[in-house]
């Protein structure tokens, strides 16, 4: 698996590409947590190019949401996949995040 990270602004945004499951998926939860552990973190997650992740990568996921959240931010997700989008609203889990289909507006969405 892929992860490409990429600056806007003080943004960062993590852009995983192809199915997010077992190593995969450690490797981006553990992405995941070393982002939202520094200080004032800001980050956007793209699921464009996701097409399923497995419950290890929905664990990370859900994680660093409630790590912002206790830290006053939110972890936003941009351009989610449908698969994703769908797993995150069965499991009831959507409203931990914020949607965005452009990571530019997600970006400005710190300000």
């Amino acid at each position: 698996m892929k992860i490409e990270r990429q600056e806007i602004g003080t943004v960062e945004l993590v852009s995983p590409q192809g199915v997010l499951s077992e190593d995969d998926a450690e490797e981006f939860s553990a992405l995941l947590a070393e982002r939202v552990s520094g200080a004032n973190p800001r980050l956007l997650v793209s699921l464009h190019d996701v097409p399923y992740m497995d419950s290890q990568a929905l664990d990370g996921l859900v994680s660093a949401a409630d790590e912002m959240i206790d830290r006053g931010s939110r972890l936003k997700l941009v351009a989610v996949s449908t698969t994703c989008r769908e797993i995150l609203e069965l499991t009831g889990l959507a409203e931990r995040f914020q949607f965005f289909e452009d990571a530019q507006d997600a970006a400005r969405s710190f300000l």
